[in-house]
């Protein structure tokens, strides 16, 4: 096994970041300096904490420029869309940070003669937060800056392909003067991992990342009676009605499929589409796909970058070729994406029709720029196919129709209903998924719930 973590970059497959794997040792003592820090922490007045933490972001959204070069190398986010990230972390941020002492404090129960009555929201304590490397400023902030604010400390894992992201936005906030300690980042492999969830400094986990990888965390987390939260798959399915604006949402769509070049937990996987309107909107989505440029995404003309690395890219072929040997037919002509190679991690765009759920591209997570397209006759038909699959992060409709696309996302098993948009996230709502999409909530008050812990406070006053 490697004595130290690398980073390849998709980019043009060099090595971009190197770090020796951080002795046990090492860990013992981060986790101990954690809990010291964690009790001074948890002392001062949510308003002190929410002045320093606004101080940090502040700090990290000063280093924009930098962030946005290092994401293109290490996960091969085109640097046309790389603010992005740095914008949506500091939403988020300073969303839960302006919610803080509201959702914090005490919980209020009815008035009772002879007795002071409340519930306190306690910080869990230490708060081990693993990070994934296809949104990995936005997904960590889910969880590190709530609870940070809720009064714990944290210790960071970032992914081996995004491990400068975690060091970036430790830098940031001990350069706008987090107490030391209180963010700490720890190079650790999965089995250093686990040995530090299994540790008793460890008092919940935030993980996001695969099913697989989140049966671990909690195979790792058996016995501890801790929290753990788990972010995981996606395959988020979209219902385009009869009454929806056609152009809208193709062209929405196609966004939603594709940004990030289709490496989001949240992006648009499959469609279904009435009959009624299916032609125009296959038409227009694929012209769409084609205007986007396949290139390296360090140049400021690119729209689709490599996927992470070629394994990735080679297994969203297979299932684009299992699906056209079974029937299916591609609509976009991949000459016509110069960069495209077989064996690369530079993949063209797909657009698949004459799709069914017999075939994985339909039904398994693919994490890469295809989409598959199915004709529907009716909402029921339309339900049926969006429950038909083993995750529930999103769904998405389009129509002009509230009242219908209320009725229809009451149908509909999924952490978040959206209607005429997607691949989206509101910090004000609880950011959550069903089935093997996982279980636990991230952002919105209801986000630092499972960052606390109830103390119930029962006075009696009068003797």
């Amino acid at each position: 096994m490697s004595e130290s973590l690398k980073t390849i970059s998709p980019v043009d497959g060099s090595l971009y970041v190197e770090r020796p794997y951080t002795p046990e040792n090492d860990i013992e003592r981060m986790l101990a300096a954690a809990r010291t820090a964690h009790a001074e922490w948890k002392a001062r007045p949510i308003a002190e904490r929410a002045e320093i933490l606004t101080k940090c972001i502040d700090s990290f959204v000063a280093k924009k420029d930098l962030i946005v070069e290092e994401l293109a190398w290490q996960m091969g986010r085109p640097v046309k869309f790389g603010a992005g990230e740095v914008g949506g972390f500091a939403e988020r941020a300073r969303h839960m940070i302006s919610i803080a002492e509201d959702s914090l404090a005490d919980v209020t129960v009815p008035r009772k003669d002879g007795f002071t009555r409340y519930i306190k929201r306690e910080p869990v304590g230490v708060v081990f937060t693993i990070a994934p490397w296809n949104f990995p400023y936005m997904t960590a902030v889910n969880s590190i800056v709530p609870a940070l604010m809720a009064g714990n400390a944290v210790i960071l894992k970032h992914a081996a392909q995004t491990h400068l992201c975690g060091e970036r936005m430790v830098e940031a906030f001990t350069e706008a003067g987090l107490p030391k300690n209180l963010f700490q980042i720890v190079v650790a492999n999965h089995q250093s991992a686990a040995r530090i969830i299994q540790s008793d400094a460890i008092n919940y986990v935030c993980f996001t990342g695969s099913v697989p990888a989140g049966k671990a965390i909690e195979t790792a987390a058996v016995g501890r009676f801790i929290g753990v939260g788990l972010e995981l798959g996606g395959k988020d399915p979209a219902y385009v009605r009869t009454d929806a604006d056609v152009d809208y949402a193709a062209e929405n769509l196609v966004d939603g499929a594709m940004f990030n070049s289709g490496q989001s937990c949240c992006g648009i996987e499959r469609i279904y589409v009435h009959e009624d309107i299916y032609d125009r909107f296959v038409e227009r989505f694929v012209e769409v796909v084609n205007d986007y440029k396949l290139g390296s995404p360090v140049d400021p003309e690119t729209t689709l970058g490599p996927l992470v690395n070629a394994a990735a890219a080679e297994f969203v072929r297979a299932q684009i070729d299992e699906a056209v040997n079974a029937g299916a037919k591609a609509l976009i002509d991949p000459t016509k994406f110069p960069e495209n190679k077989k064996g690369s991690q530079y993949l063209a765009p797909q657009v698949l029709i004459d799709v069914d759920h017999s075939m994985r591209v339909m039904t398994e997570e693919s994490f890469g720029p295809v989409v598959g397209i199915m004709k529907v006759a009716t909402d029921e038909e339309a339900i049926k196919l969006m429950n038909d699959s083993e995750f529930g992060l999103t769904a998405s409709v389009w129509t002009r129709d509230e009242a219908a696309a209320v009725r229809i996302g009451d149908q509909v098993d999924t952490g978040t209903w959206f209607m005429n948009r997607c691949d989206a996230l509101d910090p004000a709502l609880a950011w959550t998924g069903v089935k093997n999409s996982g279980r636990g909530c991230t952002l919105s008050a209801v986000g630092y719930e499972s960052l606390t812990r109830p103390k119930s406070y029962h006075l009696k006053t009068s003797l």
